[in-house]
C-alpha cells in the first residue's frame, strides 16, 4: 500500500492524494490550486496519473481547493464514482458550475486580449460550467457514520469534520496480503466552536494519519472574545459613517457570520454598552452580495439536520438561524453596483473570501481607500492572494487594474476560521485512544506552520511526522520508504516565474515614477538634479528590461 502526494504539499490549496492498495488506485480530493502564480499554473498541467486507471474518488468536502478539478477529471474521461456526503453533493451542484463559469469568463478575457494582439491561437478554459454540471452524474451520496464497502478489500466511513456543511474525516480500511490497515484523512478539520456545525468527530484508531495543518503554529482567540471584537469593529465603523466590507467564502463562512449576527443579540443582556453597540448593528442593513452564497444558504436550510443541538433548538422554536431583520440578498449586477453608489453605512458580505475573483473586488475598490471604512477578514488568506496582501498591509494594492493606497481599517478575526488551531489539532491526535497512528503526514499548511506542529507532535505525543513535498510517494510499511515519483511541474517554470515577478516589480516602479513626474509637472516642484536622477533611473530600468527579455527568449 502506498500514497503519493500531488497537492496541498507545503501549501493550503490543490488537495489531491493518490492511494494504491488492494489492486486499486483511488484519489482523496481533486482540488484547484489557488493563490500564488506557482500554485495556479499547476491547474493547467495534465494530471500526473493516467485518469483511466483511477477506480474511484473520495471527496472530503465541497470547497473548491478540494473539489475544483473534478470537472477537469471528468472532461479528461473519468467516469467512475465520486463518493461524498449528501450535503457535499448538494453544494458541489452549485459550486462547481460557478467555478466553471469563472474559468470560462477569465478565459474569454484572455482570448480577447490575444485577439487584439493579433494572436490566432485560442485558449480553452480549464473546464466549462457545462462540464461541471455533467460531472455531477458520477457523484454518489453517502451518509455519515456508515461503513461503505467499496470493494471486498476496501471499506470507508465518512465522519463529520465540523469544517463546513457536509465536510468529512474519512476512515479507510484496506486489506492487502491478508493484513488490514487503516488510513485516516482529516480533510479540513473544523474548529470546535464553529457556528452552526457540530464539533469534529474524534477517531479512536488508525495506522496512518494524513492531517491538515493550516493553523499548526497558532491558537485561535476564544469564542466569546471574537463576538465582542466583531461588534466593536462594526459599531466603530458604522458610527463614522463607513462601510464594513467582509470578504467571505460564499459557502461556510457567510452562513456562519449570518448566524453569529443573529445570535449576538442574546449575549451580554445586562451589559448596556454592549446592547447599545448591538442596536447600532441592527440599525444598519447587512447585504450578502453573492449569488452563490444565496444558493448555498438555501442548501444549508435543506440540510439543517446536520446542525448542532443549539441550532436545532432555534429551529424548533421557529427561529431561522440564517435570517434576521435588515438582512438583504443581492442577486443582480445592478443591485451589487447600487451598494457602492449609496453613502448609507452598511455591512457588505461578499465572495470570494481571498478577494481574487468575484464581486468583492468592486467593493474593495470603492472602500479600501476610505479611512472611515473597514475591511474585515474572517478566514484564512493564502500567500499570493489579494486578501493576503491587504492583511499584510502592503502600501498599495492593484484592484481591477487600478492601484489603491490602503487607508481603510484592516482587521482579521482569526477565531472565525473553519480550521482547527494548534490546540485542536493536537487534541484530535490525542483522541486516538484505542490505537494511535504509527506515523503522521502533515498536508494543507504553509511549511512554517507544519514545522511548528511537527515539533509539538514529536515532543508532546511522540509520534513520527513527515511533511511531504509534491510528487513524493511513500510505501506504508514500518520503514516508510519514500521515492520522488513525480516532479513538480512548477520547477520547470521557475525561471520564467522569476522573470515575470521581476517585470512586475519594474512595472510597479515605472508606474510610481510616472505618477511622481506628473505631480512634479503639475506642482512645478522638480529641480534639474531631480530630473537628471529620474532620467538615469529610467535608463537603468530600460537596461534591466532588455536583460529580462533576453533571458526570456533564451
Amino acid at each position: 500500500m502506498k500514497i503519493t502526494f500531488l497537492g496541498a504539499t507545503k501549501s493550503v490549496t490543490g488537495s489531491n492524494f493518490l492511494v494504491e492498495g488492494a489492486g486499486k488506485k483511488f484519489l482523496i480530493d481533486c482540488g484547484l490550486h489557488q493563490g500564488r502564480m506557482e500554485e495556479e499554473i499547476l491547474n493547467d498541467k495534465p494530471f500526473d496519473y493516467d485518469v483511466s486507471t483511477i477506480d474511484f474518488v473520495l471527496l472530503t468536502h465541497a470547497h473548491i481547493d478540494h473539489s475544483g478539478r473534478i470537472p477537469k477529471l471528468y472532461k479528461d474521461g473519468y467516469r467512475n464514482p465520486v463518493y461524498a456526503t449528501k450535503a457535499t453533493c448538494d453544494l458541489c451542484e452549485i459550486m462547481l458550475p460557478d467555478s466553471g463559469h469563472i474559468q470560462e469568463t477569465e478565459n474569454d478575457i484572455k482570448n480577447k486580449k490575444r485577439k487584439r494582439a493579433g494572436k490566432k491561437e485560442i485558449l480553452e478554459p480549464l473546464y466549462t460550467a457545462r462540464d461541471a454540471i455533467d460531472c455531477m452524474e458520477i457523484f454518489k451520496s453517502v451518509t455519515y457514520d456508515t461503513i461503505v464497502d467499496i470493494t471486498p478489500e476496501i471499506q470507508v466511513r465518512f465522519n463529520d469534520a465540523g469544517h463546513m456543511l457536509g465536510s468529512s474525516i474519512i476512515e479507510i480500511w484496506i486489506t492487502e496480503d491478508g493484513k488490514q490497515e487503516k488510513i485516516v484523512f482529516t480533510g479540513d478539520l473544523g474548529n470546535n466552536d464553529i457556528p452552526l456545525l457540530a464539533s469534529p468527530t474524534m477517531i479512536s484508531s488508525a495506522d496512518y494519519l494524513i492531517m491538515e495543518s493550516t493553523y499548526g503554529s497558532r491558537v485561535h482567540i476564544r469564542n466569546d472574545d471574537k463576538a465582542s471584537m466583531f461588534l466593536n469593529i462594526v459599531s466603530e465603523t458604522i458610527s463614522k459613517g463607513g462601510t464594513v466590507v467582509i470578504p467571505s467564502f460564499a459557502v461556510g463562512r457567510t452562513q456562519e457570520i449570518l448566524y453569529e449576527l443573529n445570535k449576538i443579540k442574546d449575549q451580554h443582556k445586562d451589559d448596556q454598552e454592549f446592547q447599545e453597540k448591538f442596536q447600532t448593528l441592527m440599525n444598519v442593513p447587512v447585504y450578502v452580495d453573492s449569488p452563490l452564497a444565496v444558493s448555498a444558504t438555501e442548501v444549508f436550510k435543506k440540510n439543517m439536520d446536520l446542525f448542532d443541538e443549539e441550532i436545532q433548538e432555534f429551529i424548533s422554536r421557529g427561529d431561522n438561524p440564517l435570517d434576521f431583520p435588515g438582512l438583504h440578498f443581492t442577486q443582480s449586477v445592478e443591485e451589487s453596483k447600487a451598494l457602492n453608489e449609496s453613502n448609507e453605512p452598511c455591512i457588505i458580505i461578499s465572495a470570494s473570501g481571498m478577494c481574487d475573483v468575484g464581486r468583492i473586488k468592486h467593493h474593495l475598490k470603492h472602500n479600501i481607500w476610505n479611512s472611515n471604512s473597514t475591511i474585515l477578514f474572517v478566514g484564512y488568506q493564502a500567500p499570493g492572494t489579494l486578501g493576503r496582501r491587504i492583511i499584510d498591509k502592503e502600501p498599495k494594492v492593484k484592484i481591477l487594474g487600478e492601484e489603491f493606497a490602503i487607508r481603510a481599517r484592516v482587521e482579521y478575526i482569526e477565531g472565525y476560521s473553519g480550521h482547527a488551531d494548534q490546540t485542536g489539532l493536537l487534541s484530535f491526535i490525542g483522541s486516538f485512544n484505542v490505537k494511535a497512528p504509527k506515523h503522521i503526514f502533515l498536508v494543507h499548511g504553509e511549511e512554517e506552520s507544519q514545522i511548528a506542529l511537527k515539533e509539538k507532535i514529536v515532543e508532546e505525543i511522540g509520534i513520527g511526522v513527515s511533511i511531504p513535498s509534491y510528487g513524493e510517494e511513500y510505501v506504508l510499511d514500518d520503514n516508510l520508504p519514500m521515492t520522488q515519483r513525480y516532479q513538480n511541474p512548477v520547477n520547470k517554470e521557475l525561471q520564467r516565474i522569476e522573470l515575470i515577478n521581476k517585470m512586475q516589480s519594474l512595472e510597479n516602479e515605472l508606474e510610481d515614477m510616472k505618477h511622481a513626474l506628473k505631480d512634479n509637472i503639475r506642482l512645478q516642484s522638480s529641480s534639474d538634479d531631480d530630473l537628471a536622477k529620474l532620467n538615469n533611473r529610467v535608463l537603468d530600468l530600460r537596461k534591466q528590461i532588455i536583460e529580462i527579455m533576453n533571458k526570456g527568449e533564451n
